[in-house]
Protein backbone atom coordinates (compact mmCIF):
# COMPACT_ATOMS: atom_id res chain seq x y z
CA UNK A 1 0.00 0.00 0.00
CA UNK A 2 1.21 3.46 -0.81
CA UNK A 3 2.19 5.47 2.07
CA UNK A 4 -1.09 8.05 1.12
CA UNK A 5 -4.33 5.93 1.15
CA UNK A 6 -7.05 8.40 1.54
CA UNK A 7 -7.42 8.39 5.26
CA UNK A 8 -5.58 9.66 8.81
CA UNK A 9 -4.54 5.99 9.58
CA UNK A 10 -0.84 5.33 10.04
CA UNK A 11 1.27 2.81 11.14
CA UNK A 12 -1.07 -0.12 10.90
CA UNK A 13 0.85 -3.31 11.88
CA UNK A 14 1.42 -6.44 10.10
CA UNK A 15 3.31 -9.91 10.32
CA UNK A 16 6.97 -8.38 9.43
CA UNK A 17 6.55 -5.77 11.64
CA UNK A 18 9.10 -5.60 13.92
CA UNK A 19 7.25 -3.51 17.26
CA UNK A 20 6.33 -6.19 19.41
CA UNK A 21 5.62 -7.44 23.04
CA UNK A 22 8.45 -8.61 25.50
CA UNK A 23 6.63 -12.00 24.71
CA UNK A 24 7.03 -12.14 21.16
CA UNK A 25 9.43 -12.86 18.76
CA UNK A 26 9.33 -12.49 15.08
CA UNK A 27 7.95 -15.83 14.90
CA UNK A 28 4.46 -15.74 17.91
CA UNK A 29 1.11 -16.27 17.55
CA UNK A 30 -0.94 -13.24 17.60
CA UNK A 31 -4.88 -12.58 17.01
CA UNK A 32 -5.52 -10.36 14.73
CA UNK A 33 -6.00 -7.24 17.33
CA UNK A 34 -2.30 -8.18 18.11
CA UNK A 35 -2.46 -9.71 21.32
CA UNK A 36 -0.11 -12.43 21.39
CA UNK A 37 -1.96 -15.90 22.15
CA UNK A 38 0.23 -18.12 24.50
CA UNK A 39 -2.58 -20.71 24.52
CA UNK A 40 -3.80 -21.82 20.93
CA UNK A 41 -4.85 -25.28 22.51
CA UNK A 42 -7.23 -24.87 24.94
CA UNK A 43 -10.94 -23.30 25.31
CA UNK A 44 -11.18 -21.51 28.56
CA UNK A 45 -13.88 -23.34 30.46
CA UNK A 46 -15.48 -24.03 34.48
CA UNK A 47 -12.31 -27.27 35.24
CA UNK A 48 -11.27 -28.69 32.55
CA UNK A 49 -13.62 -30.92 31.54
CA UNK A 50 -16.20 -27.87 30.85
CA UNK A 51 -18.31 -26.20 30.63
CA UNK A 52 -16.42 -23.25 28.05
CA UNK A 53 -17.33 -19.73 29.29
CA UNK A 54 -18.68 -16.92 26.36
CA UNK A 55 -15.48 -14.94 27.11
CA UNK A 56 -13.29 -16.96 24.75
CA UNK A 57 -12.19 -13.76 22.85
CA UNK A 58 -9.76 -15.57 21.20
CA UNK A 59 -11.57 -18.72 20.24
CA UNK A 60 -14.26 -16.72 19.37
CA UNK A 61 -12.42 -14.58 16.61
CA UNK A 62 -10.52 -17.57 15.58
CA UNK A 63 -13.78 -20.07 14.52
CA UNK A 64 -15.98 -16.72 13.78
CA UNK A 65 -13.10 -15.88 10.76
CA UNK A 66 -13.04 -19.86 10.15
CA UNK A 67 -16.60 -20.06 9.12
CA UNK A 68 -16.04 -17.24 6.56
CA UNK A 69 -13.14 -18.63 5.16
CA UNK A 70 -14.93 -19.00 1.89
CA UNK A 71 -16.48 -16.56 -0.92
CA UNK A 72 -18.68 -18.13 -2.74
CA UNK A 73 -17.84 -20.45 -5.31
CA UNK A 74 -17.59 -19.59 -8.82
CA UNK A 75 -21.06 -20.32 -10.87
CA UNK A 76 -18.72 -21.93 -13.80
CA UNK A 77 -14.82 -22.37 -13.66
CA UNK A 78 -14.59 -23.10 -10.03
CA UNK A 79 -11.58 -25.72 -10.09
CA UNK A 80 -8.39 -23.45 -11.01
CA UNK A 81 -5.15 -23.33 -10.72
CA UNK A 82 -2.46 -20.38 -11.76
CA UNK A 83 0.62 -18.42 -11.87
CA UNK A 84 2.84 -15.60 -12.27
CA UNK A 85 4.91 -14.94 -15.01
CA UNK A 86 5.43 -12.24 -18.00
CA UNK A 87 4.68 -11.27 -21.44
CA UNK A 88 7.22 -10.37 -23.81
CA UNK A 89 6.29 -8.39 -27.23
CA UNK A 90 7.46 -8.77 -30.50
CA UNK A 91 7.31 -5.51 -31.85
CA UNK A 92 5.68 -6.92 -34.80
CA UNK A 93 2.75 -8.87 -35.84
CA UNK A 94 3.74 -11.28 -38.24
CA UNK A 95 6.34 -9.40 -40.24
CA UNK A 96 4.68 -5.96 -40.07
CA UNK A 97 5.02 -3.31 -37.69
CA UNK A 98 2.18 -3.96 -34.76
CA UNK A 99 1.44 -0.05 -34.72
CA UNK A 100 -0.35 -0.18 -38.31
CA UNK A 101 -3.13 -2.09 -36.65
CA UNK A 102 -3.43 -1.61 -32.46
CA UNK A 103 -1.61 1.38 -30.44
CA UNK A 104 -1.43 -0.63 -27.47
CA UNK A 105 1.72 0.09 -25.60
CA UNK A 106 2.60 -3.42 -24.53
CA UNK A 107 3.08 -4.69 -27.83
CA UNK A 108 4.66 -1.79 -29.48
CA UNK A 109 8.34 -2.72 -28.37
CA UNK A 110 10.10 -5.83 -29.08
CA UNK A 111 11.89 -7.26 -25.93
CA UNK A 112 8.83 -5.26 -23.57
CA UNK A 113 8.10 -7.11 -20.66
CA UNK A 114 4.73 -6.92 -18.97
CA UNK A 115 3.96 -8.89 -15.75
CA UNK A 116 0.56 -11.00 -15.53
CA UNK A 117 -0.84 -13.71 -13.82
CA UNK A 118 -3.10 -16.57 -15.66
CA UNK A 119 -5.75 -18.74 -14.14
CA UNK A 120 -6.52 -22.08 -15.53
CA UNK A 121 -9.51 -24.08 -14.91
CA UNK A 122 -12.83 -26.53 -15.88
CA UNK A 123 -15.94 -24.77 -16.22
CA UNK A 124 -18.98 -27.38 -15.04
CA UNK A 125 -17.98 -28.68 -11.79
CA UNK A 126 -16.54 -27.90 -8.04
CA UNK A 127 -13.92 -26.26 -6.71
CA UNK A 128 -12.75 -29.79 -5.73
CA UNK A 129 -13.60 -31.89 -9.20
CA UNK A 130 -11.41 -34.27 -10.43
CA UNK A 131 -9.10 -32.10 -13.19
CA UNK A 132 -9.85 -35.42 -15.88
CA UNK A 133 -13.67 -34.24 -16.11
CA UNK A 134 -14.76 -34.18 -19.92
CA UNK A 135 -15.16 -30.23 -19.90
CA UNK A 136 -13.86 -27.12 -21.74
CA UNK A 137 -10.76 -25.68 -19.65
CA UNK A 138 -10.78 -21.88 -19.03
CA UNK A 139 -7.57 -19.97 -19.96
CA UNK A 140 -7.62 -16.23 -18.33
CA UNK A 141 -4.91 -13.81 -18.72
CA UNK A 142 -4.81 -10.68 -16.56
CA UNK A 143 -1.55 -8.43 -18.20
CA UNK A 144 -0.50 -5.50 -15.45
CA UNK A 145 0.25 -3.08 -18.55
CA UNK A 146 1.36 0.74 -18.23
CA UNK A 147 -1.99 1.37 -19.23
CA UNK A 148 -3.87 -0.44 -16.72
CA UNK A 149 -5.16 -4.10 -16.48
CA UNK A 150 -5.78 -5.69 -19.51
CA UNK A 151 -7.75 -9.25 -19.37
CA UNK A 152 -8.02 -11.78 -21.84
CA UNK A 153 -10.59 -14.53 -21.03
CA UNK A 154 -11.19 -17.30 -22.67
CA UNK A 155 -11.13 -21.13 -23.17
CA UNK A 156 -8.45 -24.11 -24.45
CA UNK A 157 -10.72 -24.75 -26.86
CA UNK A 158 -11.56 -22.11 -29.77
CA UNK A 159 -15.29 -22.08 -30.14
CA UNK A 160 -18.36 -22.17 -27.71
CA UNK A 161 -22.07 -23.49 -27.72
CA UNK A 162 -23.76 -20.49 -27.91
CA UNK A 163 -24.18 -17.44 -29.64
CA UNK A 164 -26.32 -15.44 -28.30
CA UNK A 165 -25.46 -14.22 -24.53
CA UNK A 166 -29.86 -15.30 -23.98
CA UNK A 167 -28.63 -18.82 -23.59
CA UNK A 168 -25.99 -18.54 -21.32
CA UNK A 169 -27.68 -19.68 -17.89
CA UNK A 170 -29.42 -22.65 -19.44
CA UNK A 171 -26.52 -23.93 -21.21
CA UNK A 172 -24.73 -23.92 -17.62
CA UNK A 173 -28.21 -25.18 -16.06
CA UNK A 174 -28.04 -28.10 -18.59
CA UNK A 175 -24.42 -28.75 -17.79
CA UNK A 176 -23.99 -28.63 -14.79
CA UNK A 177 -25.90 -31.17 -11.78
CA UNK A 178 -29.68 -32.42 -12.29
CA UNK A 179 -31.61 -29.67 -9.56
CA UNK A 180 -33.29 -32.60 -7.93
CA UNK A 181 -30.53 -35.80 -8.34
CA UNK A 182 -27.59 -33.69 -7.97
CA UNK A 183 -25.71 -35.54 -10.88
CA UNK A 184 -24.77 -34.09 -13.93
CA UNK A 185 -26.89 -36.28 -17.05
CA UNK A 186 -26.02 -36.55 -20.13
CA UNK A 187 -29.82 -37.15 -21.25
CA UNK A 188 -30.30 -33.35 -19.81
CA UNK A 189 -27.50 -32.07 -21.89
CA UNK A 190 -28.11 -33.34 -25.22
CA UNK A 191 -31.93 -32.34 -24.91
CA UNK A 192 -30.22 -29.01 -24.60
CA UNK A 193 -28.26 -29.83 -27.29
CA UNK A 194 -30.85 -31.20 -29.92
CA UNK A 195 -32.41 -28.05 -29.62
CA UNK A 196 -29.66 -26.11 -30.10
CA UNK A 197 -27.87 -26.89 -33.32
CA UNK A 198 -25.23 -23.66 -32.72
CA UNK A 199 -23.45 -26.05 -30.27
CA UNK A 200 -22.52 -29.12 -32.93
CA UNK A 201 -19.31 -27.42 -33.35
CA UNK A 202 -17.92 -27.45 -29.75
CA UNK A 203 -20.00 -30.53 -29.33
CA UNK A 204 -17.67 -32.22 -31.52
CA UNK A 205 -14.20 -31.12 -29.73
CA UNK A 206 -15.40 -32.19 -26.56
CA UNK A 207 -16.34 -35.37 -27.18
CA UNK A 208 -13.30 -36.21 -28.61
CA UNK A 209 -10.06 -36.40 -26.96
CA UNK A 210 -9.47 -32.40 -27.09
CA UNK A 211 -12.44 -32.56 -24.18
CA UNK A 212 -10.04 -33.58 -21.56
CA UNK A 213 -6.92 -31.90 -22.00
CA UNK A 214 -3.74 -34.28 -20.26
CA UNK A 215 -2.62 -31.22 -18.43
CA UNK A 216 -2.88 -26.75 -18.16
CA UNK A 217 0.63 -26.74 -19.75
CA UNK A 218 0.16 -28.76 -22.78
CA UNK A 219 -3.28 -26.89 -24.06
CA UNK A 220 -4.21 -24.50 -26.45
CA UNK A 221 -5.93 -21.10 -25.60
CA UNK A 222 -7.95 -19.12 -26.85
CA UNK A 223 -9.89 -15.70 -26.41
CA UNK A 224 -12.82 -17.27 -28.09
CA UNK A 225 -14.39 -14.19 -28.99
CA UNK A 226 -14.38 -10.95 -32.06
CA UNK A 227 -12.42 -8.37 -30.45
CA UNK A 228 -10.88 -5.34 -32.31
CA UNK A 229 -7.61 -3.14 -32.42
CA UNK A 230 -7.70 0.11 -33.12
CA UNK A 231 -3.95 2.05 -34.28
CA UNK A 232 -2.86 5.57 -33.94
CA UNK A 233 -5.34 6.86 -36.63
CA UNK A 234 -8.71 5.64 -35.18
CA UNK A 235 -8.78 2.53 -37.80
CA UNK A 236 -9.93 -0.63 -36.10
CA UNK A 237 -9.60 -3.74 -37.74
CA UNK A 238 -11.36 -7.46 -35.87
CA UNK A 239 -8.83 -9.78 -34.50
CA UNK A 240 -8.97 -13.12 -32.84
CA UNK A 241 -6.73 -14.47 -30.05
CA UNK A 242 -5.11 -17.65 -29.97
CA UNK A 243 -2.06 -19.07 -27.58
CA UNK A 244 0.17 -21.96 -28.71
CA UNK A 245 2.10 -24.07 -26.09
CA UNK A 246 5.94 -24.42 -27.01
CA UNK A 247 5.45 -27.69 -24.79
CA UNK A 248 3.52 -29.62 -27.72
CA UNK A 249 -0.38 -30.53 -26.93
CA UNK A 250 -1.59 -33.20 -25.72
CA UNK A 251 -4.93 -35.21 -24.74
CA UNK A 252 -6.29 -38.00 -22.97
CA UNK A 253 -9.00 -40.43 -24.09
CA UNK A 254 -11.91 -41.53 -21.54
CA UNK A 255 -10.08 -44.59 -20.53
CA UNK A 256 -6.71 -42.86 -19.57
CA UNK A 257 -8.58 -40.11 -17.84
CA UNK A 258 -10.23 -42.19 -15.29
CA UNK A 259 -6.96 -44.12 -15.18
CA UNK A 260 -5.34 -41.34 -13.99
CA UNK A 261 -7.96 -39.85 -11.96
CA UNK A 262 -8.21 -43.33 -10.27
CA UNK A 263 -4.64 -42.26 -8.31
CA UNK A 264 -4.58 -38.46 -8.90
CA UNK A 265 -7.59 -36.44 -9.40
CA UNK A 266 -5.88 -33.25 -8.86
CA UNK A 267 -3.20 -34.31 -11.39
CA UNK A 268 -3.12 -31.07 -13.91
CA UNK A 269 -2.31 -28.56 -10.44
CA UNK A 270 0.00 -30.26 -9.92
CA UNK A 271 1.68 -30.62 -13.11
CA UNK A 272 1.62 -26.85 -13.51
CA UNK A 273 3.14 -26.33 -9.85
CA UNK A 274 5.72 -29.22 -10.46
CA UNK A 275 6.65 -27.88 -13.33
CA UNK A 276 7.58 -24.01 -12.41
CA UNK A 277 9.24 -24.94 -9.35
CA UNK A 278 11.80 -26.86 -10.96
CA UNK A 279 12.45 -24.61 -13.33
CA UNK A 280 10.63 -25.68 -16.09
CA UNK A 281 8.62 -22.90 -17.25
CA UNK A 282 5.67 -23.46 -19.53
CA UNK A 283 5.64 -21.11 -22.40
CA UNK A 284 2.77 -20.36 -25.19
CA UNK A 285 2.85 -18.01 -27.94
CA UNK A 286 0.62 -15.39 -28.66
CA UNK A 287 -0.77 -15.42 -31.98
CA UNK A 288 -3.85 -13.26 -33.97
CA UNK A 289 -6.16 -13.57 -36.63
CA UNK A 290 -6.47 -10.49 -38.35
CA UNK A 291 -9.64 -9.19 -40.33
CA UNK A 292 -11.30 -6.12 -41.60
CA UNK A 293 -14.02 -4.76 -39.76
CA UNK A 294 -16.99 -5.74 -42.18
CA UNK A 295 -19.71 -7.82 -42.75
CA UNK A 296 -17.96 -9.87 -45.01
CA UNK A 297 -20.93 -11.61 -47.77
CA UNK A 298 -17.53 -13.79 -49.20
CA UNK A 299 -17.51 -16.32 -46.21
CA UNK A 300 -20.51 -18.47 -45.30
CA UNK A 301 -20.66 -18.19 -41.74
CA UNK A 302 -20.48 -14.39 -39.91
CA UNK A 303 -17.10 -13.22 -38.28
CA UNK A 304 -18.46 -12.69 -35.19
CA UNK A 305 -20.13 -15.89 -34.49
CA UNK A 306 -18.30 -17.40 -31.56
CA UNK A 307 -19.30 -20.83 -32.63
CA UNK A 308 -16.93 -20.66 -35.84
CA UNK A 309 -13.54 -20.94 -36.40
CA UNK A 310 -11.48 -18.22 -38.96
CA UNK A 311 -10.14 -20.30 -41.97
CA UNK A 312 -6.14 -19.90 -40.80
CA UNK A 313 -5.47 -20.17 -44.42
CA UNK A 314 -7.43 -17.19 -45.21
CA UNK A 315 -6.77 -15.52 -41.93
CA UNK A 316 -3.46 -16.73 -41.15
CA UNK A 317 -1.81 -16.90 -37.36
CA UNK A 318 0.38 -14.20 -36.97
CA UNK A 319 2.80 -14.24 -33.82
CA UNK A 320 2.41 -10.88 -31.37
CA UNK A 321 4.47 -12.11 -28.60
CA UNK A 322 4.96 -14.90 -26.13
CA UNK A 323 4.12 -15.55 -22.46
CA UNK A 324 6.47 -17.42 -19.56
CA UNK A 325 4.73 -18.43 -16.24
CA UNK A 326 7.61 -18.60 -13.57
CA UNK A 327 6.58 -18.11 -10.49
CA UNK A 328 3.80 -19.71 -8.27
CA UNK A 329 1.38 -17.87 -6.42
CA UNK A 330 2.58 -18.03 -2.16
CA UNK A 331 -0.92 -18.10 -1.27
CA UNK A 332 -3.89 -20.11 -3.39
CA UNK A 333 -6.81 -18.64 -1.76
CA UNK A 334 -5.38 -14.97 -2.28
CA UNK A 335 -4.51 -14.96 -5.37
CA UNK A 336 -6.17 -17.83 -7.48
CA UNK A 337 -9.34 -18.34 -5.60
CA UNK A 338 -9.79 -13.93 -5.38
CA UNK A 339 -8.61 -13.41 -9.22
CA UNK A 340 -10.98 -11.93 -10.75
CA UNK A 341 -10.84 -11.68 -14.67
CA UNK A 342 -13.53 -9.50 -17.27
CA UNK A 343 -14.05 -9.41 -20.37
CA UNK A 344 -14.58 -5.60 -20.33
CA UNK A 345 -10.75 -4.64 -19.04
CA UNK A 346 -9.33 -3.65 -22.06
CA UNK A 347 -6.41 -0.74 -22.54
CA UNK A 348 -6.38 1.88 -25.48
CA UNK A 349 -6.12 0.26 -28.53
CA UNK A 350 -8.04 -2.88 -27.31
CA UNK A 351 -12.13 -2.65 -28.44
CA UNK A 352 -14.94 -4.62 -28.01
CA UNK A 353 -16.97 -5.96 -31.32
CA UNK A 354 -20.56 -6.65 -31.69
CA UNK A 355 -20.36 -10.12 -31.10
CA UNK A 356 -23.67 -10.46 -29.01
CA UNK A 357 -22.01 -13.32 -26.45
CA UNK A 358 -18.92 -10.88 -25.71
CA UNK A 359 -21.28 -8.04 -25.03
CA UNK A 360 -23.25 -10.70 -22.19
CA UNK A 361 -20.25 -11.73 -20.81
CA UNK A 362 -18.77 -8.24 -20.71
CA UNK A 363 -21.73 -7.23 -18.12
CA UNK A 364 -21.97 -10.70 -16.74
CA UNK A 365 -17.88 -11.48 -15.45
CA UNK A 366 -17.62 -8.35 -13.89
CA UNK A 367 -21.12 -8.25 -12.14
CA UNK A 368 -20.23 -12.12 -11.14
CA UNK A 369 -16.99 -11.01 -9.07
CA UNK A 370 -18.34 -7.91 -7.39
CA UNK A 371 -21.14 -10.26 -5.69
CA UNK A 372 -18.76 -13.08 -5.10
CA UNK A 373 -15.72 -10.95 -4.08
CA UNK A 374 -16.84 -7.67 -3.09
CA UNK A 375 -17.43 -4.45 -4.26
CA UNK A 376 -13.83 -3.59 -3.57
CA UNK A 377 -12.19 -6.43 -5.08
CA UNK A 378 -9.97 -4.27 -7.21
CA UNK A 379 -8.11 -3.26 -4.89
CA UNK A 380 -6.52 -6.91 -3.74
CA UNK A 381 -3.27 -7.04 -4.81
CA UNK A 382 -3.53 -9.73 -7.31
CA UNK A 383 -6.58 -7.64 -9.13
CA UNK A 384 -5.25 -3.86 -8.64
CA UNK A 385 -3.39 -2.60 -11.84
CA UNK A 386 0.34 -1.85 -11.15
CA UNK A 387 -0.02 1.58 -11.84
CA UNK A 388 -1.58 4.69 -10.62
CA UNK A 389 -5.35 4.77 -9.41
CA UNK A 390 -7.50 7.63 -8.66
CA UNK A 391 -11.51 7.51 -8.62
CA UNK A 392 -14.12 8.69 -6.69
CA UNK A 393 -15.55 5.42 -5.88
CA UNK A 394 -15.75 4.93 -2.04
CA UNK A 395 -17.15 2.33 0.93
CA UNK A 396 -18.65 -0.77 0.19
CA UNK A 397 -17.48 -3.93 2.45
CA UNK A 398 -13.91 -4.30 3.24
CA UNK A 399 -13.07 -1.00 1.74
CA UNK A 400 -9.17 -1.52 2.01
CA UNK A 401 -8.05 2.67 1.00
CA UNK A 402 -9.13 5.62 -0.59
CA UNK A 403 -8.61 6.25 -4.42
CA UNK A 404 -7.34 10.16 -3.41
CA UNK A 405 -3.90 11.14 -4.76
CA UNK A 406 -2.00 13.48 -2.76
CA UNK A 407 -3.17 17.24 -2.65
CA UNK A 408 -6.84 16.48 -3.53
CA UNK A 409 -9.98 18.00 -1.70
CA UNK A 410 -10.65 15.33 0.44
CA UNK A 411 -14.30 16.49 0.80
CA UNK A 412 -14.45 16.30 -2.66
CA UNK A 413 -15.87 12.86 -4.12
CA UNK A 414 -17.31 13.84 -6.92
CA UNK A 415 -16.35 15.55 -10.78
CA UNK A 416 -17.20 17.53 -12.29
CA UNK A 417 -15.44 19.85 -9.26
CA UNK A 418 -13.79 23.66 -9.40
CA UNK A 419 -12.93 22.41 -5.77
CA UNK A 420 -9.93 20.92 -5.93
CA UNK A 421 -11.02 17.19 -6.61
CA UNK A 422 -9.87 14.58 -9.67
CA UNK A 423 -9.91 16.26 -13.06
CA UNK A 424 -10.53 14.36 -16.18
CA UNK A 425 -7.08 12.83 -17.81
CA UNK A 426 -5.82 13.99 -21.22
CA UNK A 427 -7.63 12.96 -24.30
CA UNK A 428 -5.83 10.54 -26.27
CA UNK A 429 -5.69 9.20 -29.57
CA UNK A 430 -9.27 9.02 -31.73
CA UNK A 431 -11.64 6.48 -30.88
CA UNK A 432 -12.86 4.38 -33.67
CA UNK A 433 -16.27 5.34 -34.09
CA UNK A 434 -18.08 2.78 -36.79
CA UNK A 435 -21.79 3.76 -38.21
CA UNK A 436 -24.34 1.24 -37.28
CA UNK A 437 -27.70 1.02 -38.03
CA UNK A 438 -30.95 -0.94 -38.05
CA UNK A 439 -34.19 -1.76 -36.77
CA UNK A 440 -33.95 -2.78 -32.45
CA UNK A 441 -34.93 -6.76 -33.19
CA UNK A 442 -34.68 -9.70 -31.09
CA UNK A 443 -33.62 -12.18 -34.40
CA UNK A 444 -30.95 -14.28 -34.74
CA UNK A 445 -27.75 -14.11 -36.99
CA UNK A 446 -28.37 -14.12 -40.69
CA UNK A 447 -25.73 -16.74 -41.13
CA UNK A 448 -26.10 -19.63 -38.97
CA UNK A 449 -24.49 -22.41 -40.87
CA UNK A 450 -24.70 -24.57 -38.00
CA UNK A 451 -23.19 -27.75 -39.72
CA UNK A 452 -20.35 -27.14 -42.23
CA UNK A 453 -17.37 -26.17 -39.40
CA UNK A 454 -18.50 -29.03 -37.48
CA UNK A 455 -18.29 -31.52 -40.28
CA UNK A 456 -15.06 -30.40 -41.66
CA UNK A 457 -13.58 -31.12 -37.96
CA UNK A 458 -15.14 -34.57 -37.74
CA UNK A 459 -13.49 -35.24 -41.24
CA UNK A 460 -9.94 -33.40 -40.41
CA UNK A 461 -9.75 -35.79 -36.73
CA UNK A 462 -7.47 -38.40 -37.04
CA UNK A 463 -8.96 -41.65 -36.99
CA UNK A 464 -8.70 -42.97 -33.94
CA UNK A 465 -9.74 -39.30 -32.54
CA UNK A 466 -13.08 -40.39 -34.56
CA UNK A 467 -13.25 -43.43 -33.09
CA UNK A 468 -12.63 -42.09 -30.00
CA UNK A 469 -15.53 -39.00 -30.59
CA UNK A 470 -18.20 -41.93 -31.53
CA UNK A 471 -17.67 -44.01 -28.86
CA UNK A 472 -18.44 -40.92 -26.19
CA UNK A 473 -20.95 -39.70 -27.92
CA UNK A 474 -22.90 -43.25 -28.05
CA UNK A 475 -22.42 -44.19 -24.28
CA UNK A 476 -23.36 -40.15 -23.53
CA UNK A 477 -27.00 -40.55 -25.70
CA UNK A 478 -27.54 -44.32 -25.39
CA UNK A 479 -29.84 -43.39 -21.92
CA UNK A 480 -31.50 -41.09 -23.72
CA UNK A 481 -34.95 -41.16 -25.21
CA UNK A 482 -35.78 -41.29 -28.79
CA UNK A 483 -36.95 -37.86 -29.09
CA UNK A 484 -33.62 -36.70 -28.01
CA UNK A 485 -31.36 -39.44 -29.82
CA UNK A 486 -33.21 -38.62 -33.09
CA UNK A 487 -32.84 -34.77 -32.89
CA UNK A 488 -28.95 -35.74 -32.18
CA UNK A 489 -28.65 -38.21 -35.24
CA UNK A 490 -30.44 -35.68 -37.57
CA UNK A 491 -28.05 -33.04 -36.67
CA UNK A 492 -24.89 -35.51 -37.00
CA UNK A 493 -26.26 -36.27 -40.56
CA UNK A 494 -26.26 -33.09 -41.77
CA UNK A 495 -22.78 -32.22 -40.49
CA UNK A 496 -21.09 -35.33 -42.37
CA UNK A 497 -23.26 -38.57 -43.50
CA UNK A 498 -20.41 -40.51 -41.92
CA UNK A 499 -21.00 -39.10 -38.61
CA UNK A 500 -24.52 -39.70 -38.49
CA UNK A 501 -24.55 -42.86 -39.23
CA UNK A 502 -22.02 -44.24 -37.11
CA UNK A 503 -23.73 -42.91 -34.34
CA UNK A 504 -27.17 -44.10 -35.09
CA UNK A 505 -25.78 -47.75 -35.61
CA UNK A 506 -23.88 -47.34 -31.93
CA UNK A 507 -27.21 -46.49 -30.81
CA UNK A 508 -29.61 -48.52 -32.53
CA UNK A 509 -27.44 -51.46 -31.19
CA UNK A 510 -27.61 -50.47 -27.55
CA UNK A 511 -31.43 -50.49 -27.48
CA UNK A 512 -33.90 -48.33 -26.51
CA UNK A 513 -32.67 -45.39 -23.68
CA UNK A 514 -33.60 -46.08 -20.18
CA UNK A 515 -33.80 -42.10 -19.64
CA UNK A 516 -31.03 -42.12 -16.82
CA UNK A 517 -27.77 -40.34 -18.00
CA UNK A 518 -24.52 -40.12 -16.04
CA UNK A 519 -21.27 -37.87 -16.52
CA UNK A 520 -20.03 -36.47 -19.55
CA UNK A 521 -18.29 -39.20 -21.45
CA UNK A 522 -18.48 -41.90 -18.60
CA UNK A 523 -19.32 -45.22 -20.17
CA UNK A 524 -19.99 -47.07 -17.23
CA UNK A 525 -21.68 -44.67 -14.39
CA UNK A 526 -24.32 -47.19 -13.43
CA UNK A 527 -22.04 -50.18 -13.46
CA UNK A 528 -19.96 -48.30 -11.11
CA UNK A 529 -22.99 -47.94 -8.62
CA UNK A 530 -23.63 -51.58 -8.38
CA UNK A 531 -19.85 -52.58 -8.41
CA UNK A 532 -19.20 -50.32 -5.43
CA UNK A 533 -22.22 -52.31 -3.41
CA UNK A 534 -20.87 -55.79 -4.82
CA UNK A 535 -17.43 -54.91 -3.83
CA UNK A 536 -17.87 -53.59 -0.46
CA UNK A 537 -16.54 -55.40 2.36
CA UNK A 538 -19.25 -55.52 5.07
CA UNK A 539 -17.92 -54.70 8.38
CA UNK A 540 -19.39 -55.17 11.93
CA UNK A 541 -20.79 -51.89 13.88
CA UNK A 542 -18.88 -50.57 16.66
Amino acid sequence: MSEYDGTSVTGAGGAADQRMTDRETGQSLTDRQGHPIADNQNLRTVGNRGPTTLENYHFLEKITHFDRERTPERVVHARGAGAHGYFEAYGKVGEEPIAKYTRAKLFQEAGKRTPLFVRFSSVIHGGHSPETLRDPRGFAVKFYTGDGNWDLVGNNLKVFFIRDAMKFPDLVHAFKPDPVTNRQDTVRIFDFVSNSPEALHMVTFLFSPWGIPANYRQMQGSGVNTYKWVNSEGQAVLVKYHWEPKQGIKNLTQTEAESVQGKNFNHATQDLYEAIERGDYPEWELCVQIMSDDYHPELSFDPLDPTKLWPPEQFPFLPVGRMVLDRNPQNYFAEVEQAAFGTGVLVDGLDFSDDKLLQGRTFSYSDTQRYRVGSNYLQLPINAPKKRVATNQRDGQMALFVDSPPGTNPHVNYEPTSLGGIVEAGKGDPEYTPRIEGNLVREPIDRPNNYEQAGDRFRMFEDWEREELIANLINALAPAPEVVRGKMVEHFTKCDSEYGRRVKEGLDARGPGDGTGGPMGAAKAAQAVLEAERDGHSASPY
